[in-house]
């Protein structure tokens, strides 16, 4: 049975909605699932006064964890087209393991949320996805066997980098049921790698 860490950051909690549906997503393929996130790092009176969602039930992670997981899937909205400095700063300790090769040849996979349907959405994912190819990961993103991403009737995010949501200016739109859909066919095929490379 693969293990699978969804390892993610969420200011309003669009991210964690998201990383739910992955972590559904891996356990509906028969993996072993933890979804963890990472500290956060801006001081609680400027999480407070920025309405931050501070109550998220997922336990906080530790560097060391990330080498206990066949597959790490990294969720982390955009700022200003990259990871926001909570994820980064999580990664940036990850030296140790970069150096001792702890994770090559690993699953490793990205989502992300943005404001609006062209706010950065791949470029934000490339960042995570940057990280996860100089720690020797084999990544797997959201391809066209999730159709949903090809549809036009709707607003939606998705992309073939990974599952994506777009949250309006505002923060006011939450995930919808086609993004939730891909981000649940995405776990899935993390979890499907991760069995065939490690099973």
């Amino acid at each position: 049975m693969a293990k699978v860490l969804v390892l993610y950051y969420s200011s309003y909690g669009h991210i964690e909605t998201m990383a739910s549906a992955i972590a559904d997503g891996a356990r509906a393929a028969g993996a072993e699932v933890d979804v963890k996130r990472v500290p956060e790092t801006a001081p609680l009176e400027v999480a407070r006064n920025a309405h931050f969602k501070l109550d998220q039930s997922a336990p906080e992670a530790k560097v060391a964890d990330l080498e206990n997981y066949d597959a790490i899937v990294i969720g982390a909205p955009t700022r200003f087209g990259r990871m926001p400095s909570q994820m980064a700063a999580f990664l940036d300790q990850a030296g140790g393991l970069w150096a001792r090769g702890a994770l090559n040849g690993k699953v490793g996979a990205a989502f992300t949320s943005t404001a609006s349907q062209h706010g950065g959405q791949e470029v934000t994912l490339f960042s995570i996805i940057t990280n996860l190819l100089h720690f020797g990961m084999t990544i797997v993103g959201l391809p066209y066997s999730f159709q949903g991403q090809l549809k036009l009737d709707q607003v939606t995010g998705g992309s073939p980098y990974g599952a994506t949501t777009i949250a309006a200016g505002d923060g006011s739109r939450q995930p919808s049921a086609n993004e939730l859909d891909g981000a649940r066919h995405q776990g899935e095929l993390v979890a499907k790698t991760a069995a065939k490379l490690f099973g």
